[in-house]
């Protein structure tokens, strides 16, 4: 039954509730993970951290030549024809670079010089065009005719993810029955064969293509800050190392009027083309911190960015950022849930949830830093969302519970505690409650009865509410002294009260024992005065007067509570209860002066005698017979406080 008891206290316990918020704060947020519904956090984070990264020098292996607005306004007219894109293309080739990219999509002549145009495409093997597949039911856009089924042909489509912002490289796609190849991947297979690369299988999975030094993996679909994107075809998340410097550029112009330093384009993968403003071909990417089109980049720069990755990849061994697989990802989360809730535990007031949890945020967004720099993405709104759900959770029970504690500890003691004491057993209150009820303990206590002389006439003269009115007075003027000698009210009982002193924590020391006795005498002394002045008052007012009887006695009683679970009250039991009762009572007529000089009759035990010193003036009445006793008590009279000779 005992153990049944403690296993389901311990379920409904701090530690077991905030396990189990925790659970279901994870569950929760994966949940919403899986579904998608964290993918734009978890993007913007990405984001942010790939900001976040040093800049890097620039790349020189890429130029661009780029025709602007102000190169079309030269030539008077658009687009441009095939004569001018091959003399272009002539004078690009006269600079001997490893690539040159042709970003203008020529599938319709532009008379004139179609044939001078096809003539330089055949000619030369370095030079890749554009094609666009298209999407759907879309046809795209074809290559030029003297390059269709070539290998100096590849796509420009891009992937876009949903706020129109590039994150992912495409290198493959399906096309019917072929493969095709994208523009980028072209340009840096050109470059990588004066190096002798070429693509190959990787050794440990064929599937996936292995470009130098490095085995590029394919992006899942729920890989990294994504939860349902189409990856179809070959993907792989974008760097853009170099992005705030930018590539080599040189306009169009320049290039017409041989004003390009042949050194710059030599063995180096140059792209050619639009970059004028009324252009559509213009994107958004990880780094652009907002809509405007100066946020933007040229699908030039673009492909240039994906043809610099690869070839980082193949000569330099540069990893495409990797995500940590959906069962390591669902750990991690679960980690920081539970973590939160640990700091809810321990979250005691609104300055120090602030404080753990913003600390535990700034901790994880490090972490993820951490990897990121080493070439992981870990989730980062995930676990944040879960530590800080927890934490606030957990906080907010933790909180509830500890009033509901707090009002039923401070519910066993009522308002009969001193302050200090009632924040004592509440600090204390994981040593001092089992099961939510007062462990029982021995303790050393002195133990104080109270009882009014000739209550019961007294009753019988006066009405109902004027008697409840006077002893709401009597006792208001009593409780005071034990509150103030750290007292505990154990009970009122009619016109009686019981009072503790050494309760509801066991003491470990003889001095602590000494000084429970002497309150208790201060507190008996102090109640005295008090019913002095009430005196006065009374007899002042025409009411009558009072006299009380006070019996102490110290020693050992078993402290607990008592009662049913919807009413619990805390108290002592052993003989020195009873002997401080059987002193309160014995020879109830003995030992009274008038009421207003010694109203009071406290009357103590040996025990509690031999705690006081020299602090008060005693007078030994003997060694009696207590009712109910069988051995007899010596008991002494307490006058007042002992005068020092002077």
């Amino acid at each position: 039954m005992r153990a049944a008891r403690r296993i389901r206290d311990a379920l409904r316990s701090p530690i077991a509730i905030a396990l189990l918020i925790s659970s279901l704060v994870v569950l929760g947020i994966i949940a919403l993970r899986t579904g998608g519904a964290l993918e734009s956090l978890e993007l913007t984070a990405y984001d942010w951290y790939l900001r976040a990264q040093p800049a890097t020098s620039m790349d020189r292996r890429i130029v661009l030549v780029t025709i602007t607005e102000e190169d079309i306004q030269r030539l008077g007219h658009w687009p441009l024809t095939d004569a001018t894109v091959a003399d272009a293309l002539t004078r690009l080739l006269a600079y001997r670079p490893r690539a040159i990219g042709l970003d203008l999509y020529r599938d319709l002549p532009v008379p004139p010089g179609r044939s001078d145009l096809d003539a330089v495409l055949k000619a030369d093997r370095r030079v890749v065009v554009v094609t666009k597949i298209g999407e759907g039911t879309s046809d795209g856009i074809p290559p030029p005719s003297a390059l269709a089924n070539s290998d100096q042909v590849g796509f420009s489509d891009v992937v876009v993810d949903r706020g129109g912002i590039v994150r992912r490289g495409l290198l493959f796609l399906d096309r019917r029955d072929t493969i095709a190849y994208s523009f980028a991947l072209r340009l840096a297979l050109l470059y990588l064969q004066a190096e002798n690369i070429g693509p190959q299988s990787d050794s440990r999975n064929p599937e996936h293509l292995r470009l130098g030094r490095t085995t590029i993996r394919p992006l899942e679909a729920h890989e990294g800050p994504y939860a349902r994107a189409d990856t179809g075809g070959y993907q792989f998340l974008l760097d853009f190392h170099g992005l705030q410097r930018g590539f080599p550029s040189f306009s169009f112009r320049h290039l017409l009027e041989d004003r390009i330093e042949p050194a710059a384009l030599r063995d180096a993968i140059v792209i050619l083309g639009v970059a004028a403003e009324g252009s559509k071909d213009f994107f958004y990417t990880p780094y652009s911190r907002g809509r405007d089109a100066d946020q933007q980049i040229s699908g030039i720069a673009l492909h240039g960015h994906i043809a610099s990755q690869l070839l980082r990849m193949a000569l330099e061994g540069a990893s495409p950022l990797r995500a940590v697989e959906a069962g390591h990802a669902a750990l991690w989360i679960a980690l920081w849930s539970l973590l939160g809730g640990v700091a809810g535990l321990a979250s005691r007031s609104a300055w120090r949830f602030a404080l753990i949890a913003g600390g535990g945020l700034l901790a994880l967004g490090g972490l993820v830093y951490v990897g990121f720099r080493l070439g992981w993405w870990v989730p980062l709104i995930p676990p944040a969302l879960g530590w800080f759900g927890a934490a606030t959770l957990v906080t907010a029970y933790t909180s509830y519970w500890e009033k509901a504690q707090r009002a039923q500890l401070m519910g066993l003691f009522s308002r009969h505690l001193s302050p200090e004491i009632a924040d004592a057993v509440w600090r204390q209150r994981h040593e001092f409650l089992d099961g939510g009820r007062p462990r029982p303990q021995r303790l050393t206590a002195t133990v104080l009865f109270t009882d009014l002389v000739g209550y019961t006439s007294l009753s019988e003269d006066r009405s109902p509410q004027s008697l409840v009115e006077w002893l709401n007075v009597y006792m208001e003027a009593m409780a005071q002294p034990v509150i103030e000698n750290d007292g505990l009210i154990n009970q009122y009982i009619g016109d009686s009260i019981m009072a503790l002193f050494g309760a509801p924590f066991p003491r470990a020391t003889a001095a602590e024992v000494s000084r429970d006795a002497v309150n208790a005498v201060e507190c008996a002394l102090g109640m005295e005065r008090n019913l002095q002045a009430l005196n006065r008052r009374w007899q002042s007012e025409g009411l009558p007067t009072a006299a009380m009887r006070i019996g102490i006695f110290t020693g050992p009683v078993v402290g607990g509570s008592v009662g049913s679970a919807q009413r619990l009250a805390y108290t002592v039991i052993g003989d020195t209860v009873n002997t401080a009762s059987r002193l309160e009572s014995y020879a109830k007529d003995l030992f009274f002066d008038d009421p207003l000089g010694h109203p009071c009759r406290i009357l103590i035990g040996a025990t509690t005698a031999s705690h006081l010193g020299e602090r008060f003036e005693l007078e030994a009445v003997g060694e009696v017979e207590l009712k109910g006793k069988q051995r007899k008590v010596a008991i002494y009279r307490v006058v007042g406080h002992r005068r020092i000779q002077e």
